[in-house]
């Protein structure tokens, strides 16, 4: 019997449930990885929802006591790595990199089926699933190395009202290029590894995401690309795009060609179409250089973009402090430029859990 996690509804919210509604018509978030010239590596997300998920952006050291927070059989561990992430409901990790390098990014699929729980394995809730990762792993091979162990066993449940679980993806990259997507399919998790891997979206699994990728190469983007909100279209136009943009050694321009990839496989804010009532906007995004160790952020609501910078953050677990970017409600407050002196310390969150 699977383990409850409650409140469901909140952790729902906080990890990228791009919908309710039908795979492909209601779910719209997005992932990609630019590579570029002169070791250039880029990551890029869409987070997409109806409603506000409460997203902040908080700073971890290295040193931190963590739990799965999945009862007494919880997964425990140390981290290794401080990170810079952004949360939802300050109950859950989204999205993130670590100071290493290493992106992780939470996106849904519907398809997902996690194995059975009864409390006597090593447990690990799905709401620390992303920064479970970013503690403990500097590379892609590390990670992938490690979790092809499986030391834990993914803790989720029923969405309230529905007969369905809360069914999400991870993918993670770091700053070679290489590559990785997990998914849980059938009750047995699954891992694509390769550098090629620069796209995921939602729905359909991952190896049916790669035959649509090989679809469209052979029509080729200039000819024709499909152009809605569904999660196949969003696929082909990335992976377009993420290798049509220039490989130039210029950081700004890299910059701004990535920003211009994510935002086309984004969703207009507040759309909404006839039939597909749960279609949902694009709320945030955010772009990781992994070789500057800059994490940019850009909310639908303001009008700037800003980032932070890793590199200028104390993560030592002598005098790194847990910091916290307020971003309002509907990350509507507005940062400019470089926005680390904005954080403030502040009590770590809990991760939702048992």
């Amino acid at each position: 019997m699977t383990r409850n996690l409650t409140p469901l509804k909140s952790l729902l919210s906080a990890t990228c449930l791009c919908a309710l509604g039908l795979a492909g018509t209601a779910d719209a978030c997005t992932r990609l990885v630019y590579l570029g010239a002169a070791d250039q590596v880029i990551t890029a997300r869409s987070m997409d929802w109806r409603s506000d998920i409460g997203t902040n952006l908080w700073v971890f050291p290295r040193g931190m006591e963590r739990t799965g927070e999945a009862g007494p059989n919880s997964i425990t561990w140390t981290s290794k790595y401080g990170s810079v992430i952004a949360s939802a409901y300050d109950i859950a990790t989204t999205d993130g990199m670590n100071e290493a390098g290493l992106v992780a990014n939470l996106l849904w699929l519907v398809e997902s089926e996690y194995p059975e729980f009864d409390g006597s394995q090593t447990g690990l809730s799905i709401a620390a699933w992303t920064q479970y990762v970013l503690d403990n792993f500097a590379t892609v091979e590390e990670a992938v190395a490690a979790l092809e162990l499986e030391p834990f066993t993914i803790v989720t449940d029923a969405v309230p009202g529905e007969d369905r679980l809360a069914t999400l993806h991870l993918s993670i990259s770091d700053k070679t290029g290489d590559s990785a997507i997990i998914e849980y399919i059938g009750g047995k998790q699954v891992i694509h590894h390769s550098r090629a891997y620069q796209v995921m979206t939602n729905s359909p699994i991952f190896e049916e995401q790669l035959a649509l990728e090989s679809y469209w190469r052979q029509i080729g983007g200039t000819v024709m690309l499909p152009g809605t909100n569904r999660a196949s279209d969003r696929f082909a136009r990335a992976s377009f795009y993420v290798n049509a943009i220039p490989k130039t050694e210029d950081a700004v321009e890299t910059l701004a060609s990535v920003f211009g990839v994510i935002r086309n496989a984004s969703v207009p804010y507040g759309i909404t179409t006839p039939d597909e009532p749960n279609i949902s906007s694009t709320r945030w995004r955010t772009v990781a250089d992994q070789k500057r160790l800059l994490y940019f952020f850009e909310s639908a609501m303001t009008p700037n973009t800003f980032w932070v910078d890793l590199k200028a953050f104390d993560f030592t677990p002598e005098n790194g402090k847990v910091l916290r970017l307020d971003l309002g409600p509907q990350q509507t407050n507005t940062y400019s430029g470089l926005a680390n002196a904005s954080f403030v310390e502040t009590a770590p969150f809990d991760f939702l859990g048992l």
